[in-house]
C-alpha cells in the first residue's frame, strides 16, 4: 500500500475527507421549486410559440 493509499484509508476511518465544493446536504425546497419553474415557463413559450 502506498503512502497516500494509506493516508486517504485513514482519513476515511476517521471521517475528517475533505469536502469537495459538491452539492451540500440540505433542503432542497427552493431548488425544486425553480426547477418546476423553468419548466411550466418552458411549456408556455413552447406552447405559445406553436412547436407542438
Amino acid at each position: 500500500m502506498t503512502s497516500t493509499a494509506a493516508t486517504a484509508a485513514t482519513a476515511d476511518r476517521a471521517g475528517t475527507r475533505a469536502r469537495t465544493g459538491g452539492p451540500e446536504d440540505g433542503s432542497n425546497v427552493l431548488e425544486h421549486i425553480l426547477g418546476w419553474t423553468l419548466v411550466v415557463v418552458l411549456a408556455m413559450l413552447v406552447t405559445q410559440l406553436g412547436l407542438i
